[in-house]
């Protein structure tokens, strides 16, 4: 390899990190939040480090999977509050019970709920509030966003840094965005302790349907002792189809 072919590759690899950079993919190192139990699923994101200050969305199918979803990202919320910090949680339709929060580690008082009237009002509210560097995070219950309305919020969160979840309820409707993740939540079978009756911790099926630059895949997880537990990851073949995107067979 000559130097000019040296030299051309550098500069492609710089510009690809500082893509990953505006995107919420930050380097290993200091200045970076680990996701504790989750360091499998980390895996699957470029430079293995869970994407902040970036859009994610989670497909909610049913009130079962938009529990399911509520409570991992709780436990989400949890950790990127810390002992500091406040989130927003915006919806027309909220089913959520607050106090419930705080069994996955996320001080209610810390949530800021607004409840609006009309589905077109929700997405004017969370571009405003991704404006806020103050906030940890900005939760948003809705049907459906288009690519153009993801933008908007994605170039709201690469100026605030703020992480962005968004929390669509009609799987009938998935047009594409420009978020960094798309999960899918479902409730799993809770495991009990050895030897005491009665229902177990938090478990779910977690999984990732798309991660932009990134490998989806599919996870067992569950919420025990304040934090997650990945307990085995679903076998699937790795396979990268015409359009570039890493799919999980």
């Amino acid at each position: 390899m000559n130097a000019n072919n040296s030299n051309k590759r550098d500069t492609i690899d710089k510009l690809r990190q500082e893509i990953l950079h505006m995107q919420g993919f930050k380097p290993g190192g200091t200045g970076t939040t680990k996701m504790p139990g989750l360091e499998v699923i980390e895996q699957a994101f470029p430079n293995a480090i869970f994407p902040l200050g970036a859009v994610h969305e989670f497909i909610c199918e049913g009130q079962e999977g938009s529990a399911a979803s509520g409570g991992f990202i709780g436990g989400l919320l949890g950790l990127l509050m810390q002992e500091t910090g406040a989130c927003l949680w915006i919806s027309t339709s909220r089913k959520l019970f607050p106090p419930a929060l705080e069994s996955f580690g996320a001080a209610p008082h810390r949530v800021i709920f607004a409840d609006v009237d009309k589905e077109k009002d929700l997405l004017w509210a969370t571009e405003e509030a991704l404006k806020c560097e103050g906030l940890s995070a900005v939760i948003t219950e809705l049907r459906d966003i288009t690519f153009a309305q993801s933008r908007r919020l994605q170039l709201a969160v690469e100026k605030s840094r703020v992480t962005s979840f968004i929390m669509r309820k009609d799987p009938a409707r998935l047009s594409s965005t420009t978020s960094v993740a798309r999960w899918k939540i479902l409730p799993a079978p809770s495991v009990n302790e050895a030897g005491l009756p009665g229902v177990g911790f938090p478990h779910w099926q977690v999984e990732l349907l798309k991660v932009r630059n990134g490998y989806p895949g599919c996870w067992e997880v569950t919420w025990s002792a304040g934090k997650f537990e990945t307990q085995q990851k679903r076998s699937g073949a790795l396979t990268i189809p015409l359009d570039g995107q890493r799919k999980t067979g």
